[in-house]
């Protein structure tokens, strides 16, 4: 077989086939491996005509396809699956050819891998992709790690098939070492549950306490995403609330199960963000719902609890609800990308990634799931300020959380006094009160721990840590 692929797909599901036909468009030649032949003989039948592929059915002519260095991308589940074909191919690759992880891996398995490879030569690249199967196809955002001179041979097939900004930069960065990649891309999936969250919240408020109907809250999707709400999340939002469905006429949101599923990616976001000690109230809120969503016995066992009774708003006072929510829902937004960028400094910080925050947020405007207008914004307090320590401290995000406040807390008002569960609001309110106080009860807490566990304390007007004797005469010690 001749050596003529510039890079190879394996794991040809919807994400990889749409990745490898995204390079053939680009001007690649794409070697291609599937588990099931079959596969890999549909992709070329069907899509041939797009670019140039070499077909393979074993793992030796896919490694023999391949020009030197070797690329070659993994695009099967996480876990064992990944690890498996790990082991089929390394075997069979050379120092300096590199092994491409585009599967939403845990951050610890990517740098076990890269680890355990680097020593036989290897390169190992774990790789976020984010857009799903239309932004693998025509252009998603790209987080990869590895190392440097992986980078220098891949980064710029990356970025040719990567999505564009509006200023037309490509939406890829060398993110950082080992598992740097999948690092950011576990964090981006957790902001992604937290914006879903707070965005499902907004429709419910508007729709129990403000009284619109599916189709007239999709309207006021629309409306907030020709401003500073623009974003990939609010368009859809938009287009799943005004869909009607065929079967029963009904707003399709309502004969949908109020049941949602997760993959894991949000919830790592969260346990690892408590490793770190990192707060993630909201991501963690949105993880919960989903959760508590699933249980579907309890809620059921649970209906009859009392709750408030009120009437829905009149229409000049539900107008006036909805633009409050919709500063509820902005300044939420900030804080779950406030959180969201505290954890990818702090995870930076642990493994030593030196991590660009903006440069962060540069390849999350296009192609990704969060994409927002205001991440243009984002990148320019980082880049304005690269040791920000939140982008609350920034002066411009800080005016109009400002500006916001009131109304959010109007927002959460309404939504308590209605029996309206809005646990994402009030977890990114919660954070933003805790982190403008004077005093947090802490100081409390830390007294009784030293109480029952003689913990110690630390005092505001002097050094050192300290005992206070609770059995004894109450005096303090030095500890």
């Amino acid at each position: 077989m001749s050596t003529t692929a510039q890079i190879g797909v394996t794991g040809l599901a919807v994400m990889g086939r749409n990745l490898a036909r995204n390079f053939a468009r680009n001007g690649y030649t794409v070697a291609l491996h599937n588990r099931t032949a079959s596969r890999t003989h549909d992709l070329v039948e069907q899509f041939g005509h797009e670019g140039d592929f070499v077909a393979t059915e074993t793992a030796e002519d896919f490694v023999a396809a391949l020009e030197r260095p070797r690329r070659l991308m993994i695009m099967v589940k996480a876990g064992e699956p990944t690890d498996a074909v790990i082991g089929e191919f390394a075997p069979l690759l050379e120092p300096g050819d590199m092994i491409i992880d585009g599967g939403n891996a845990h951050f610890a398995d990517t740098r076990r891998r890269e680890r355990e490879l680097r020593e036989r030569g290897i390169h190992f690249v774990g790789t976020g992709i984010s857009g799903g199967e239309e932004g693998a196809l025509h252009g998603p955002s790209i987080m990869p790690g590895g190392s440097t001179e992986s980078y220098a041979s891949l980064g710029p097939m990356l970025e040719k098939i990567s999505a564009k900004a509006q200023d037309g930069s490509p939406c890829v960065t060398h993110v950082g070492p080992d598992g740097a990649g999948h690092f950011v891309k576990m964090v981006h999936n957790g902001i992604e549950y937290a914006d879903m969250q707070l965005i499902g919240e907004a429709y419910q408020l508007l729709r129990e306490v403000a009284g619109y109907s599916p189709a007239q809250i999709a309207e006021i999707f629309r409306t907030w995403n020709t401003g500073r709400l623009d974003s990939y999340l609010i368009e859809i939002t938009a287009e799943v609330l005004s869909h009607v469905d065929a079967a029963t006429g009904r707003p399709f949101v309502d004969v949908v199960a109020d049941q949602a599923e997760q993959k894991g990616t949000g919830r790592w976001t969260v346990q690892i963000a408590l490793d770190l000690g990192v707060p993630v109230s909201g991501i963690a809120e949105a993880v919960f719902a989903r959760s508590l969503s699933g249980h579907a016995d309890l809620r059921k066992a649970s209906r009859d609890l009392a709750g408030p009774k009120a009437a829905p708003l009149s229409g000049s006072e539900a107008a006036a609800f909805a633009d409050r929510v919709e500063q509820a829902l902005y300044a939420s937004k900030i804080v779950s990308y406030t959180q969201g960028f505290h954890e990818i400094a702090a995870g930076s910080d642990e493994y030593g990634w030196d991590i660009d925050l903006g440069a962060v947020s540069a390849i999350w405007r296009a192609g990704c799931i969060i994409r927002a207008a205001f991440l243009d914004r984002i990148r320019a307090a980082y880049d304005a300020r690269a040791d920000l320590p939140s982008l609350l401290s920034d002066e411009t995000f800080a005016q109009e959380i400002a500006a916001a406040q009131d109304d959010w807390r109007e927002v959460l008002v309404a939504a308590t006094r209605q029996g309206v569960p809005a646990p994402g609001f009030a977890a990114a309110l919660a954070y933003y009160d805790a982190l403008r106080a004077e005093r947090l009860p802490a100081a409390l807490t830390q007294g009784q721990r030293d109480f029952f566990g003689a913990h110690t304390y630390r005092r505001v007007d002097r050094e050192g840590s300290f005992h206070t004797l609770w059995g004894g005469d109450r005096s303090e010690v030095s500890a």
